[in-house]
């Protein structure tokens, strides 16, 4: 083959004819707009809508803070209903949920966004870092751990199972320290099985937060669809789905201190009921969302 080329340049050579010039490589990121440009019917997605929420604190990180007036679990917690017998002091609790590229886990399973919620004083802070960029998850990952220390208490709703060994997973490939490693962890899902367990339907936080705080969503993403959102926004869609990512991600966390003050009092409380006044349920921050608020029947 190589000596028919050659001899068809020599020809072109003789005739006068100048070789074709050879063609450049298309860059991969290029290849990828091209790609979604013919997904698109010929035309690159709108970027009209590509508003992520927050402050960008690193290149493709973004952070949104938000602060709530929340009512409020003790100031020291009894746990037994997750069987540990010491009390813990609110300000220790962190509060926190994963939104994930996939819901199977594994290596190549990786979080877009982590959520936390933690008590200062008697408000109730939200915290959530999205990356918008590959690039970005190192940051994130460094980031989040600068909310942990080693008096932390983990609160999470099937978290043991599913966002503390994914995102041990992502610190481990990143090759950092995994700051969940060794902390204490209050797992409600497992509480909530104990009790609930065949007399609810399932055992979803969904169910439980309709059951026990009287939560209802409306309009929610659901967390299966969470992945297709950011995925669509990296390859240039809108992020009109990611933001709702977003706002799923903060009733989650809300709902995990519902849940946690519920079950703190169980047996000398009533069901939670939605309670605070328009003006008292403002949210100050940047997440934007109305919160919803729960206090004694």
């Amino acid at each position: 083959m190589s000596d028919l080329l050659g001899k068809l340049r020599g020809l072109r050579s003789q005739a006068g004819v100048a070789a074709a010039p050879a063609r450049k490589a298309v860059p991969a990121d290029l290849r990828r707009l091209l790609s979604t440009r013919q997904r698109h019917g010929g035309t690159l997605p709108s970027a009209q809508d590509r508003h992520v929420p927050g402050l960008e604190i690193a290149p493709g990180l973004c952070l949104v803070e938000t602060l709530y007036e929340w009512p409020a679990p003790p100031a020291v917690l009894d746990v037994r209903f997750a069987k540990i017998d010491a009390p813990i002091a609110r300000e220790r609790l962190l509060h926190f949920d994963t939104e994930t590229t996939g819901l199977a886990g594994g290596t190549g399973t990786r979080a877009f966004m982590i959520g936390a919620a933690d008590w200062v004083g008697t408000r109730l802070r939200l915290r959530q870092l999205t990356i918008t960029s590959l690039s970005a998850e190192s940051a994130m990952l460094r980031h989040f751990a600068g909310w942990l220390d080693t008096e932390t208490v983990l609160v999470s709703y099937n978290g043991k199972c599913y966002d503390a060994p994914l995102l041990a997973t992502r610190y481990r490939l990143a090759r950092l320290a995994n700051p969940l490693a060794g902390l204490l962890h209050v797992d409600l899902v497992h509480p909530v099985r104990r009790r609930w367990k065949g007399a609810w339907e399932n055992c979803r936080l969904a169910t439980t937060e309709r059951q026990l705080l009287g939560v209802v969503r409306e309009d929610d993403l659901p967390g299966a669809e969470a992945p297709a959102a950011w995925l669509s926004y990296l390859r240039g869609g809108p992020a009109t789905n990611l933001r709702r990512v977003g706002e799923h991600n903060a009733q989650d966390l809300k709902s995990l201190a519902g849940v946690l003050r519920y079950m703190e009092g169980m047996g000398s409380v009533g069901p939670l009921t939605p309670a605070l006044s328009p003006g008292e349920a403002e949210g100050e921050g940047a997440h934007g969302g109305k919160p919803q608020y729960f206090a004694l029947a």
